[in-house]
């Protein structure tokens, strides 16, 4: 037999094979045992995360000879049949060849035939998303009713573009990206069934980079048995896929929080003239913070993968910063990588968010003023406040014989009372000497004119009657005569021909 790649040659046989997506095969295996099966699945998720193979091991449990059961014989005839794709029974569809109004109305007309040797004829489309509109229509109807003997299974990585209404017709499984840890278990499984030495620092530096995705994972593990033969190390990994080390990250992160610039842009230099890929190293900058943060905020959390020897001293320098200042870290290198991913000059923008992030470590924020202010004490009595507003000095008491300008003297302070509107003008047969002092005496009138006390009449028989002011609350006249022996409240009494009741 001819050579089979590791993605291929380790593909999940059974559901007990299936990695990382125990929600998706407990629905599937009680759907079975229960039998509960619907008529059109939906897979969804990233590449690499078991879509295709799920798809098949269901096909396998629904036509295996016993089916429908989770317990098949996966070396049997039918599911090898179904595994290597040419079933008669199974028909695996491209939707991205397979795409248009002809193909999906000759699936029509086939889904009438019963199937030749399994339970079920199904159906499986590959990226279903890649089918046009019209496409989808024609389908519609046939997979809301299609025949009892018959399935469909649809895969794709973008749900959103698929019609709402081929959506409500499935039953919609998310695959997930699959746990660094659990491809780096199986990756050391692989290794030991093909005699490789596998370097556990090897087998998580291919896992992180894999980003999820199992397949990504095999192929790289198989290119690196080609280069490096029988035995692989993380050196092996760094060099050939230009992934970054965890000692860099550590040493990009110390530098990072203990505000060292230079050693922090030195870095960055180095790893750009050696070809490292920037936006890679920005991405375990920013796992490598987010884990010192959870681990703030956890003692038992883990710390991404980071030995020990590495990760106790990056805690050590981290916990002078608090995690205000973490999360503020985070927020700018997150800007950051997002105007990396389109920028031709990927170096100049991680180099300006790393600045950016070390000058806001000493930033002054608004809790750092509240705690410097309340660890100052209490304030000193003998303390003049920020802003008091300055008493009015009493007016002074003018002579009457040398009769002051009214603009030199204060008028008392009465209670706040809405001003009076002002008098009608007098009549033109009737005329008012103008006095100087009238002008300066109308807010005094205006408030006076609510005292309960005090009557003041319209100057002349010919002027309109004054609309009544609002009723508003009274207030007491003071006790003392002060008030009504003041000379500047005689001289309005004299011009407005008005008294005072007492």
């Amino acid at each position: 037999m001819s050579y089979q790649v590791f993605a291929r040659k380790y593909r999940p046989k059974t559901f007990a094979d299936v990695l990382g997506q125990d929600h998706v095969v407990s629905t599937l295996r009680n759907a079975i045992e229960r039998d509960r099966l619907a008529h059109a699945w939906l897979f969804v998720g990233p590449r690499g995360t078991g879509k295709t193979s799920t798809a098949r091991i269901l096909a396998k449990a629904l036509n295996c000879p016993e089916g429908p059961t989770i317990d098949f014989d996966p070396d049997s005839t039918v599911c090898q049949e179904i595994a290597e794709g040419r079933s008669l029974d199974v028909l695996e569809i491209d939707g991205a060849s397979n795409n248009g109004v002809e193909q999906v109305r000759e699936l029509r007309e086939n889904v009438q035939f019963a199937p030749s040797q399994g339970k079920f004829k199904i159906y499986y489309i590959d990226e279903v998303h890649m089918l046009t509109t019209a496409a989808f229509n024609a389908l519609l109807k046939t997979l809301e009713e299609p025949p009892e003997h018959v399935k469909f299974i649809f895969a794709t990585t973008e749900p959103n573009k698929i019609l709402p209404t081929i959506i409500s017709r499935c039953q919609r499984f998310d695959l997930r990206p699959i746990p660094t840890e659990t491809i780096a278990k199986h990756l050391q499984f692989i290794a030991s069934e093909e005699g490789v030495q596998l370097d556990d620092p090897a087998a998580w530096a291919i896992a992180k980079g894999a980003d999820g995705g199992m397949r990504d994972a095999q192929s790289m593990l198989d290119q690196l048995v080609a280069f490096c033969g029988e035995e692989i190390t993380e050196a092996n990994v760094l060099e050939i896929f230009g992934f970054t080390s965890r000692e860099t990250v550590a040493t990009l992160t110390t530098a990072l929080v203990k505000k060292d610039s230079p050693a922090a842009l030195d870095l960055i230099h180095q790893q750009a003239e050696s070809g490292k890929e920037l936006s890679q190293l920005l991405g375990e900058l920013i796992s490598c913070l987010r884990a010192m943060l959870v681990n703030r905020l956890d003692p038992g959390a883990g710390n991404e993968g980071f030995p020990e020897e590495l990760w106790h001293p990056l805690a050590e320098a981290a916990k002078s910063i608090q995690t205000d200042r973490i999360l503020c870290l985070i927020d700018i290198l997150a800007d950051t990588e997002g105007r990396m991913k389109w920028a031709s000059n990927k170096r100049l923008h991680f180099e300006i968010g790393i600045i950016k992030a070390i000058q806001s470590l000493n930033d002054a924020r608004i809790s750092d003023v509240i705690k410097a202010l309340a660890g100052a004490g209490p304030i000193e009595k003998n303390t003049p406040p920020a802003a008091t507003p300055m008493a009015e000095e009493p007016a002074p008491t003018p002579n009457p014989a040398s009769a002051p300008a009214p603009e030199s003297v204060s008028p008392p302070t009465l209670a706040p009372t809405p001003a009076a509107p002002p008098p009608s003008p007098p009549a033109q047969d009737q005329p008012i000497q103008e006095d100087p002092r009238k002008s300066s005496l109308d807010d005094l009138i205006n408030n006076a004119a609510d005292e309960p006390a005090a009557t003041i009449p319209q100057p002349g028989p010919t002027l309109t009657p004054k609309e009544p002011a609002p009723q508003e609350e009274k207030t007491e006249v003071p006790a003392d005569n002060s008030f009504y022996e003041d000379p500047l409240i005689k001289s309005a009494l004299a011009i407005f021909e008005g008294n005072l009741k007492k």
